[in-house]
Parts: C-alpha cells; sequence; structure tokens
C-alpha cells in the first residue's frame, strides 16, 4: 500500500463518525409554554447532553433507537420531567416537542427527611371516652323508663276496697247493655274514678262473672252466663 492510502486509512480512522440525522424540537411545561435552561440528554454512545435555549433543543444522530430525557433541575432536585423513546430510521430531519410534568422527587425527598417514628402508635383517649358516653346513655334511658313505668302505674292501694253494691251496679249496666258493653260505656254511667272502675272489673273478672276482651285501647265487657 502506497504511503498515501495509509495516510488517507489513517484519517478515516481519526475522524469523528459524521451524524447524518437531526434531531430538535421545544420544551414546553404543561401550560404550553416554553422552557429554558432544561437539561436536555439523548442515550448515544457517549451521551450527548445540551441545556435548552429559548425552550429549543438539537442533536445530530445516526440511525438507531433511542430514549431521550428533559429535566427541570433546582438546588439538586428535579422538578419536572419528561422521557420519550424514538426510533431513528434514516437520515433525515426529526422533530419531537417534550412536554415537562411534575416530579415526585422533591416529595419523596421531604418524606425520607421527615422523622417520624410510627413504630408505637400512641395511646388513644377514643375508648375510654366512648365507654363512659355509653354508661352515660344506659343510666339516662334506664332513668326515662323507669319514669314512664312509674307513670302508667295506677295507685290501687289508695282506692277504697269494693263492695257489693258496687260490683252489683256494674252487672246491671253490662244487662242493660245486652249483656255486652264498653268499659268506657260503664265509666260514663258510674260517678267513680276510672281507677276505681278497672278495679271493679277486676273483681267481677276474678269471680268468673264477665269476660274482658282487649279491643284497640279499650275493653269489651261481657256477662257470662251464670249457671
Amino acid at each position: 500500500m502506497s504511503k498515501k492510502g495509509v495516510v488517507c486509512l489513517v484519517l478515516l480512522i481519526l475522524i469523528s463518525p459524521v451524524y447524518a440525522a437531526r434531531l430538535h424540537g421545544t420544551v414546553y411545561d404543561l401550560s404550553l409554554d416554553k422552557i429554558s435552561g432544561v437539561i436536555v440528554e439523548l442515550n448515544t454512545t457517549p451521551q450527548q447532553r445540551v441545556i435548552s435555549k429559548e425552550g429549543t433543543y438539537s442533536f445530530n444522530l445516526n440511525p438507531g433507537n433511542y430514549k431521550i430525557t428533559a429535566q427541570e433541575v433546582s438546588q439538586n432536585l428535579t422538578l419536572t420531567k419528561a422521557e420519550e423513546k424514538i426510533q431513528i430510521i434514516e437520515d433525515g430531519d426529526y422533530t419531537l416537542d417534550l412536554f415537562l410534568y411534575p416530579s415526585l422527587e422533591e416529595e419523596e425527598s421531604l418524606m425520607n427527611s421527615t422523622d417520624i417514628d410510627i413504630g408505637e402508635e400512641p395511646p388513644s383517649i377514643l375508648l375510654p371516652v366512648l365507654i363512659i358516653i355509653i354508661a352515660l346513655l344506659i343510666i339516662v334511658i334506664s332513668f326515662l323508663v323507669f319514669i314512664y313505668i312509674k307513670s302508667k302505674k295506677t295507685p290501687i292501694r289508695n282506692l277504697q276496697p269494693v263492695v257489693d253494691d258496687e260490683l252489683e251496679k256494674v252487672i246491671q249496666i253490662i244487662k242493660t247493655e245486652g249483656n255486652r258493653t264498653t268499659q268506657k260505656e260503664i265509666r260514663k254511667q258510674l260517678p267513680l274514678s276510672e281507677a276505681k272502675v278497672s278495679l271493679i272489673i277486676t273483681e267481677l273478672e276474678s269471680k268468673g262473672i264477665i269476660e274482658k276482651i282487649k279491643k284497640g285501647r279499650g275493653n269489651i265487657i261481657i256477662l257470662r252466663k251464670q249457671p
């Protein structure tokens, strides 16, 4: 090989590869505003890196598959970020715009720097308070039930004992009504209290003279046939 040929071969080896394709685009935020000062990287060998000027970037590269990354960095923290994959098939001009999205790196850094000890759960006062509230409710409900039952009781012990004459009057009223009437009707025809009438009805029922049938809020009184 001539000296001229050797020199040409050496020059070809030393000359860096000539890129035949051009990749370029604009970097935007979510408001579709251009962002300057964004670090844009392309995973070529060696890796290419540029800082966007006036929101634009540009790379020269050979056909192949690549990943392009754009990051907006402040105080060593990534604020927004974008990643895209692109395939360069042949020589030419390629346009790829990048849209930056908020990065979680800042939140993760804050979480890691916050010293929160969750190993021990603080004592909860909810359970004791709940027990006290339930106990008070039970006491109040019991008291109200007691008052209600007491108010419904008839003070029979303060009534005069039933005499035969009163029993006979009630029997006559029932007979007059056709051997069947209501306790309310008996009460209308006797100058006695409702409690005293109830006592008389109970006495007649216990002796088997009448039969008391509950109907609605009142009682139907039926005179039994005597043997």
